[in-house]
């Protein structure tokens, strides 16, 4: 029994090469920087910062102090600073970039 040989399949990868890549542009409510109220300031400093980066200097508070859950790594222990700005013990990592808002101008 004679099989025929299949063409070979395109792949995303192939296909993303065939076409020129187009350039993304930052949007700028992301660049903008925003004014750390108080209780998050003593986290990531009082400095006007862009949101992005105010979320990355909380993840190195985080890391750094040890605070993401053993068993569920996507939990945050917020300690006695952390507790401030979240209003409560633990907070899940995609709830804590809402409750950073209320914290920021």
């Amino acid at each position: 029994m004679a099989t025929a040989k299949k063409a070979p399949a395109t792949t995303a990868a192939a296909a993303k090469t065939a076409a020129p890549a187009k350039k993304r542009t930052p949007n700028a409510a992301f660049m903008k920087a925003l004014t750390p109220s108080p209780a998050l300031a003593a986290v990531v400093g009082a400095a006007p910062l862009p949101r992005t980066e105010i979320i990355s200097k909380l993840w190195v508070y985080i890391k750094a102090n040890n605070l993401q859950d053993a068993a569920n790594k996507r939990m945050i222990n917020a300690d006695a600073k952390l507790k401030e700005v979240f209003g409560k013990p633990q907070v899940s990592m995609f709830e804590m970039a809402g409750l950073i808002g209320k914290h920021v101008k």
